[in-house]
């Protein structure tokens, strides 16, 4: 929902996606706080306050968000370009026969997701949206307006 809105420069409050996105209330604020920590979200407090992004949604990354959420990328310590350290049960890393296979594993990650930003996640759920409408209104008008949800037209 932020990326959608960045070219208005709205501030978007919580309350707002929460319940556009379907996502509980404080879950969705753990999440802003670390996006905002992480420079990614700007937040304003205040009845005109809310949520927006920081840099444009092009230039925000898949990656930037997993690795403010949730760390490295690597599924080890020993293959990670950002946090690397021996795996714990590791004798020597350079002898390792896994770390070059954990490494390549970590660079064919980290391609998708630093290929994927937030403009193409929403450009793309626009567009399903927009099918989801489509299909509705076809099989049932009246429960497209009402819920602008595919599911809702759909027929068994």
């Amino acid at each position: 929902m932020l990326a959608e809105v960045f070219e208005t420069g709205a501030w978007v409050s919580t309350v707002t996606i929460a319940e556009r996105e379907k996502i509980p209330r404080k879950f969705l604020e753990a999440i802003l706080v670390q996006l905002r920590d992480g420079g990614l979200v700007d937040g304003r407090r205040g009845p005109q306050g809310g949520h927006r992004l920081a840099r444009a949604p092009a230039a925000i990354s898949v990656a930037d968000i997993i690795r403010l959420i949730d760390g490295p990328l690597a599924l080890t310590p020993c293959a990670s370009v950002t946090r690397f350290r021996p795996c714990t049960d590791c004798a020597d890393v350079g002898a390792c026969r896994m770390q070059p296979v954990m490494r390549q594993a970590r660079d064919a990650v980290a391609a998708v997701l630093e290929g994927c930003s937030l403009r193409s996640l929403a450009e793309a759920a626009g567009k399903a949206e927009a099918a989801g409408q489509a299909a509705a209104v076809e099989t049932d008008p009246g429960m497209a307006i009402v819920t602008g949800t595919p599911e809702a037209g759909a027929r068994p």
